[in-house]
């Protein structure tokens, strides 16, 4: 766990007069769980679209395994192995949970150049191969029983479940989750704690944002925690609970108060 993966240096991000990012360091070692913490508007979501490329950075680097990601677009920065999800899912809703994993897939193929260049059978392979890659991802996050049913049509918790899948259908190294519990009950949660957990154990690296701190505190191998766009502190998360600048901006002296007593 002590090959750097993702690190970025100095990052900046500026919306005219206000600075959302100010002066932004931090790595993410492959195989871990680097979770991301801080109240609504501390720039966490700001740093994922930064990472990948839905925003311009201002000033600073991003590299992945070594190389430099800055100013890549979005389409570029997916091939190159990191994926995400939103915090508001993103799904093909009219389209069945097969349907959504085979369309995620096609991130990193490009069959229109491989129609022209190596003719209609290849692609009709690649097609085969992408419905068995769908049906297997579809049974690796827990929807075997509803892969014809349309993404619109599932629980909220299976809706989670879905664009983890979309994402990992790209097959990334790095996979980035924006409050992938978030909106479901308590029940559900655990599911999708294993699915995340399952993901990692499967070599992919997981960077997830999440404001319900029993999910954060437990599966984070790391935590870095914000506050308008700063950071207040990087550990482990016995460490980030103990931080008072985290206790006093975020967590809160009654979480402490609990965690302390456990």
């Amino acid at each position: 766990m002590n090959e750097v993966l993702l690190r970025a240096s100095g990052l900046i991000k500026d919306f005219g007069g206000l600075r959302a990012i100010h002066d932004l360091s931090f790595q993410i070692n492959r195989g871990m769980i680097f979770s991301v913490i801080g109240p609504n508007g501390s720039g966490k979501t700001t740093m994922f679209n930064l990472i990948t490329g839905f925003l311009p950075v201002t000033q600073g680097e991003i590299y992945f395994r070594g190389e430099k990601i800055t100013g890549l677009k979005p389409f570029q920065i997916s091939r190159k192995g990191i994926a995400r999800t939103f915090q508001l899912t993103t799904l093909f809703e009219k389209n069945t949970v097969l349907d959504n994993l085979i369309i995620g897939q096609r991130a990193t193929r490009e069959s229109g150049v491989l129609s022209s260049i190596c003719g209609l059978g290849r692609v009709r392979l690649a097609e085969k191969e992408a419905l068995e890659r769908a049906h297997e991802l579809a049974d690796f996050i827990g929807l075997s029983g509803q892969k014809m049913i349309p993404a619109g049509a599932l629980p909220q918790a299976a809706q989670k479940q879905l664009s983890i899948g979309l994402a990992l259908a790209s097959a990334p190294e790095l996979l980035l989750l924006d409050e992938p519990v978030g909106g479901v009950n308590l029940e559900e949660i655990d599911a999708l704690i294993q699915l995340i957990t399952r993901v990692r154990d499967t070599g992919v690296t997981i960077c997830l944002i999440e404001h319900k701190m029993s999910v954060v505190m437990n599966i984070s191998d790391r935590i870095l925690a914000l506050h308008y766009g700063e950071k207040v502190t990087e550990g482990t998360p016995a460490e980030v609970c103990r931080d008072e600048k985290v206790i006093q901006s975020y967590l809160g002296k009654k979480y402490a108060a609990a965690r302390g007593s456990n």
